[in-house]
């Protein structure tokens, strides 16, 4: 597999000279300070490309691999307002990425919010942090702080009673900072949201249920996968994170059977996977090496994460991301799964048969809690997790 490490431009606080020192080979990113719905233009590719790559004269050893991500704005995924004009300007960025060697597009189909935290610096044991997500809090954020309308409803009331005594108990700072970290969205985006923002994006939603939204995922394949089929293209949808339905909206990637719904609703091989073991892993009945051998010949890309779940509880479950080689997931036999896949291809003859993958979060350590970092990606922690899961790929 080929190693990879996401990078969010020059405002990472990570830079490029360090990640040459973890050993990966190629780099993730994205242009997130362009807008979602707009061009990514020629320039600004290059202009990203030479800063992973270096130039003649100082090359990095590095390459863009892969972009993660370019964003499906709500307006696709809801079919409204300038909708048909972001599926123009999303087939106009496929073309310059092509046009610039960068062939495999990360992308997901989540509404407004693209992942989900309670806590940003969960402390675990040995001194580090970690992600976490707390169920009841994140419920009483729902019922008290957001106010949803109808919200009771998605709850058993034994988990809204907890959620309600966690909302009592906690100052007015400890509630803002709670539906910080749940809005932060995805680290480096060009928007930033608030509770008003946030209502406002939900009622965009409003009579979009899970078919109506998977419908709209079909229109989005249709209108862009013929695209990157004839440009040499792969793009990889992300699974919902977590996987199951969060603020009264519908999660539709979030399980084996929604994956093998998407890969044959536009058949090609341009159409495929984000496997994203920490995401579906969540899920109890998630198992990685069926998926593999299921779904393999459609994955493009593999984030490699693990998460520690809780008891299920009204079909969701609090979770703390744990490292790479712990947690409800066996990478070993994951990884395993992925080699064999790859080894299939190179059988067959695929120019793709070498799959990019990268340690996705990981627990901050050491240095790391002494230096800005974005959240989840920190760099100690997660060349622990490259280191951890390089070793298991050698051993396979």
């Amino acid at each position: 597999m080929r190693e990879t490490w996401r990078w969010f431009g020059p405002a990472d606080e990570i830079a490029i000279s360090e990640i040459v020192q973890t050993g990966a080979q190629g780099i993730v990113s994205a242009l997130h300070h362009v807008a979602t719905g707009a061009v990514w233009t020629p320039d600004e590719i290059a202009r990203r490309k030479a800063e992973i790559e270096g130039g003649e004269d100082a090359p990095t050893g590095l390459t863009w691999d892969v972009v993660e991500s370019l964003p499906v704005s709500e307006a696709i995924k809801t079919q409204t307002g300038d909708w048909r004009a972001h599926l123009d300007t999303y087939r106009e960025s496929l073309a310059h990425l092509a046009d610039a060697g960068v062939q495999v597009i990360c992308y997901n189909f989540m509404p407004v919010l693209d992942w989900t935290r309670t806590d940003l610096a969960h402390p675990v044991p040995g001194g580090g942090t970690a992600m976490h997500f707390e169920l009841a809090d994140f419920v009483g954020f729902d019922l008290f702080t957001l106010a949803r309308a109808g919200a009771e409803a998605d709850y058993p009331e034994e988990l809204r009673e907890e959620a309600a005594r966690r909302h009592a108990a906690r100052s007015e700072a400890e509630r803002l900072r709670l539906a910080r970290n749940i809005v932060a969205g995805l680290p480096g985006a060009a928007e930033h949201w608030d509770i008003e923002d946030v209502r406002a994006a939900l009622a965009a939603y409003d009579g979009i249920d899970a078919d109506r939204l998977r419908a709209h995922l079909d229109t989005f394949l249709a209108e862009v996968v013929p695209t990157a089929e004839r440009l040499g293209l792969r793009l990889c949808c992300h699974p919902d994170d977590p996987p199951f339905p969060l603020l009264g909206l519908p999660r539709i990637v979030s399980t084996e059977e929604d994956y093998a719904r998407l890969v044959e609703a536009v058949p090609s091989p341009a159409n495929g996977i984000t496997l994203c073991t920490g995401s579906l892993g969540v899920a109890p009945d998630f198992d990685p090496v069926r998926f593999v051998e299921r779904l393999g010949p459609h994955i493009h890309f593999v984030h490699l994460r693990n998460t520690a779940r809780g008891p299920m509880r009204g079909g969701r479950c609090s979770f703390t991301e744990s490292a790479h080689l712990a947690g409800d997931t066996d990478m070993v036999a994951t990884i395993r799964a992925l080699v064999a896949e790859e080894r299939r291809r190179v059988a067959e003859g695929r120019a793709d048969a070498p799959i990019p993958m990268r340690p996705d979060h990981g627990h901050a350590l050491l240095s790391d809690l002494q230096r800005p970092m974005m959240p989840g990606y920190p760099l100690i922690g997660r060349m622990r997790g490259l280191a951890e899961l390089r070793g298991v790929m050698a051993a396979v």
